[in-house]
């Protein structure tokens, strides 16, 4: 797949309904349009052998310890430990090869076989870290993709979010804590946290691509394209910055000022 035709895919995918989003296709379209020209039948081929060995799981199983047991234990994903805080472990094609990653790119593994095997899983976009919510008989459970799928109890939750700075009235809420988000918001999930690393890092290219996609996977919101206008401004094209800041503004609500704030800084250096 070349880059244009990632951005062709990811451009349907913005245009495609929550409930047809197709969540494994974009997020291979995310990995190739940083670096076009692989084979992704690997990742595809995962995910088949996933639902399938998940459906023959959930016969005898409840459907958490099913998926832990399939995605974690037979297949063997994991949290990438030793690159948790930098960019490594976000391409989906590169994690289906090592098997280890981020858990805002282990999600889209358990809830495309989730889905493919007839199980109701959701992304929750938990403080500083993505989880799963599974329903199951007795109530939705909390999984952790990143610690070999393992079931977070409901003070750990309350803990870790005391832990990431929500107040005590938010953090004993399990409704708010475990308030899924669709599988659109979670690969665009995996773009800020790309985009986040990449600025820190002065990779700005990188940055300015993965915030281009998230323009392209929910084209009705205009924040992405002031994370691309920020990212061109740090590689000196401000011409380009400008333009993605004019995007913005059609986009966004008129008593907003920061975007517009933002194009007279521009045009000021420009001068």
């Amino acid at each position: 797949m070349t880059r244009e035709e990632a951005i062709a895919l990811l451009q349907s995918a913005g245009e495609a309904d929550d409930n047809s989003f197709p969540t494994l296709e974009a997020a291979i379209a995310c990995a190739l349009h940083d670096t076009p020209f692989r084979d992704a039948t690997a990742v595809r081929r995962l995910t088949q052998d996933a639902a399938k060995r998940l459906r023959e799981r959930v016969e005898n199983e409840s459907p958490d310890e099913a998926l832990t047991e399939t995605m974690a234990g037979d297949f063997r994903l994991n949290g990438d430990l030793l690159n948790e805080g930098s960019i490594e472990g976000t391409d989906i094609i590169e994690v289906t090869e090592s098997r280890r990653g981020l858990s805002a790119i282990l999600v889209i593994f358990y809830l495309e076989a989730a889905r493919r095997a007839g199980l109701e899983a959701a992304a929750v976009d938990f403080p500083g870290h993505v989880l799963l919510r599974v329903e199951t008989p007795e109530g939705p459970v909390a999984l952790d993709p990143f610690s070999q799928g393992r079931l977070v109890l409901p003070s750990e939750l309350t803990r870790r979010a005391l832990h990431a700075g929500l107040t005590l009235h938010v953090a004993d809420r399990l409704d708010l804590l475990m308030a899924p988000i669709s599988e659109r918001q979670a690969v665009i999930r995996l773009q800020n946290i790309i985009f986040a690393r990449a600025m820190q890092a002065s990779e700005y290219e990188l940055a300015e691509r993965s915030a281009y996609r998230r323009a392209l996977l929910d084209p009705s919101d205009h924040r992405p394209w002031l994370d691309v206008a920020a990212a061109r401004e740090r590689q000196g094209i401000l011409h380009g910055a400008m333009e993605a800041i004019d995007k913005a503004r059609a986009l966004s609500d008129p008593s907003e000022d920061a975007s517009a704030y933002s194009l007279h800084k521009l045009r000021l250096q420009l001068n």
